[in-house]
């Protein structure tokens, strides 16, 4: 009788998914479980990390037939995939951004340069690692700080490596507050941190609603292999500034971008699987990204110091970092180390600048890459 119980009952375990539980989904959960803490307990932009987070721990628990074909994860991942969620993303960016702090002060637009150093630091590093240059280069972008900007990058160099670079990108987007400010006290002094930035002139109705056609025509003509991104990023500008199609504006900054931001999170943890994702590659490709955000970060605040000297000290050295393509998770680190120095300091509209700048330093890189490696 106690033998068959005990065969009933090995019968029903082998049935379950604990048959195939071994300590790598065991990691994998935990790592999913540390970074929904991080959304929920630090406030780690939670839009991000949750859907990470959640997915990673559902992905590895086996016998979850949401991340297999006909799942709705794996249909998720598809839209990643097949490079339809990364343009739209940028769309509904575009459609919550005002680009005025950009076209008010252009002359921080160097920074938006300035804080990419850390692409081709991880381009060499990635290389003397012996990943090929193609990538390499995908590996480099993660430095960018711009998860859809990653992803078409990475689909067009070197697909069997999006799993790692988008879970790098995006978790260290979220990992902002903790990476940068430490590097950003240690490259500037106390007085700098508090220099109050004068307020930038008014942008007119009309450059706002030029701008977005000047840059679509630009980046078509000059950077094909990424225009397909701007060009969504300044269509949604455009709708959010002509002001006669509130309706498509608000459903594009709103509802949609919820919904795209919502499947492209969970489709990134649907791919943190044990099997594929706890190798001496994916290890790599983690710190390599680290090093990446972390040279960006001083190199933004190394060239706004620079421009600070230059200017007579009329620059925060603190809206260098926000030179790095998130939007405005940079641009808020910025704000919230300077008010922490001074409380009376809202460096917020003066961060932005650098940080749309930023995307654009992004792609014009990303664009080059694809360019030189043939990639159309």
């Amino acid at each position: 009788m106690f033998e068959q119980i005990s065969s009933l009952l090995y019968s029903l375990v082998e049935q379950t998914g604990l048959a195939q539980l071994w300590w790598g989904n065991v990691v994998m959960i935990i790592v999913g479980a540390v970074l929904v803490y991080l959304a929920l307990a630090r406030k780690y932009e939670p839009f991000l990390l949750l859907g990470i987070g959640f997915a990673c721990i559902v992905a590895n628990v086996p016998g979850s037939d949401l991340i297999k074909p006909g799942g709705l994860f794996y249909y998720a991942y598809k839209g990643v995939e097949l490079v339809i969620l990364p343009p739209l993303i940028f769309f509904g960016v575009g459609a919550m951004t005002d680009f005025a702090p950009m076209i008010a002060n252009p002359s921080l637009m160097i920074l938006g340069a300035a804080a990419h150093l850390g692409i081709f630091v991880a381009i060499i590093g990635a290389k003397a690692l012996g990943f090929t240059l193609a990538e390499a280069g995908a590996i480099g972008i993660i430095g960018g700080a711009d998860g859809p900007m990653a992803i078409f990058v990475t689909m067009k160099l070197a697909p069997h490596l999006l799993p790692q670079i988008a879970v790098a990108a995006y978790s260290y987007m979220a990992l902002m507050p903790l990476i940068q400010p430490p590097i950003m006290r240690l490259l500037t002094t106390k007085e700098e941190r508090q220099i109050m930035m004068q307020q930038t002139r008014p942008v007119s109705r009309l450059e706002k609603i030029v701008f977005p056609f000047v840059i679509a025509i630009i980046v078509n003509l000059l950077l094909p292999p990424v225009a397909p991104l701007i060009t969504m990023l300044m269509l949604g500008n455009m709708l959010r500034e002509v002001l006669l199609v509130e309706r498509l504006a608000n459903t594009a900054a709103n509802d949609l971008m919820n919904v795209i931001t919502i499947t492209l999170t969970v489709a990134i943890g649907s791919t943190m699987v044990a099997d594929q994702f706890l190798t001496v590659k994916t290890l790599e490709i983690i710190v390599l990204g680290l090093i990446a955000f972390m040279c960006g970060t001083a190199s933004g605040v190394i060239g706004a110091r620079i421009i600070n000297w230059y200017t007579g000290g009329k620059v925060n050295p603190l809206v260098g970092s926000a030179g790095i393509a998130s939007v405005p998770i940079a641009a808020r680190v910025s704000h919230v180390v300077g008010l922490q120095e001074n409380p009376y300091n809202f460096l917020i509209m003066h961060a932005m600048g650098p940080n749309l700048a930023g995307v654009f330093g992004t792609a014009i890189s990303g664009g080059i890459m694809l360019a030189l490696l043939g990639v159309k």
